[in-house]
């Protein structure tokens, strides 16, 4: 099976009414990002993080994977299919993905404060100012903040270098360092870029851009990769 490795990002889950900062002058929610997504904020104020970090959840308990995310998953019959995640949502894995590395945390797992190895399933989707881990400490988002490094990102290059197709779906490709992934991939690997922006891909020549949103370049990807593997095999 070839490996199809895909970098999806905030666009994928816009269709499932999962907002991003980027929707709106930088606004998050109506919240500015300095305001509830940096250690800043958790150090200022670590209650409108919290109350942040829980609407949020509530949110995405309510939103369902959309076409997009299903043909991901179908598409493991066919590929070995790795996805690289900019999102913190489940819906990749809801939708039926098997193998999602999710480079900027993930929404309904939290850590300790003193002890970031300690990292634990959240029980819903409210977590509290006084709910500590077994060392005591509060228990904070399992979110990388922006300023924070990226610890997955050890992961997700050699899964790049290892691509035999790579697909990049719903990213502004602006966001580092996520948006430098794309390096790592060999000149030789096709690229696909499904984006209603069609961010740019410098440096490469083998790139295809769909110019459509997440659900509907995703359909007309599949039909083509799936007509490519077909005609393969046939020679």
């Amino acid at each position: 099976m070839k490996k199809l490795v895909v970098l999806s990002g905030a666009g994928i889950s816009a269709e499932s009414g999962i907002k991003t900062f980027r929707d709106s002058d930088g606004l998050w929610e109506n919240y500015r990002v300095e305001d509830v997504a940096t250690p800043e904020a958790w150090a200022r104020n670590p209650e409108l993080v919290l109350e942040f970090y829980n609407q949020r959840r509530k949110q995405a308990l309510t939103s369902k994977p959309n076409e997009a995310h299903r043909i991901l998953a179908d598409l493991q019959n066919y590929f070995d299919v790795r996805i690289i995640t900019q999102n913190v949502d489940p819906l990749h894995e809801r939708a039926g993905s098997k193998n999602v590395l999710h480079l900027h945390g993930e929404l309904f797992k939290v850590r300790s404060t003193s002890h970031p190895e300690l990292v634990y399933d959240l029980d819903g989707w409210e977590l509290k100012s006084g709910d500590v881990c077994e060392q005591g400490s509060q228990l904070r988002p399992h979110i990388v903040w922006f300023g924070e490094e990226v610890p997955a990102m050890t992961e997700a290059i050699p899964l790049c270098e290892e691509a035999d197709i790579f697909v990049v779906v719903g990213t502004s490709l602006q966001v580092y360092p996520a948006a430098g992934l794309v390096d790592y991939v060999f000149s030789s690997v096709p690229v696909y870029v499904i984006d209603p922006q069609l961010p740019k891909v410098s440096r490469r020549k083998n790139v295809t851009y769909i110019q459509e949103k997440a659900s509907v370049g995703m359909e007309i990807l599949k039909n083509q990769l799936l007509a490519e593997s077909s005609s393969n095999s046939a020679s």
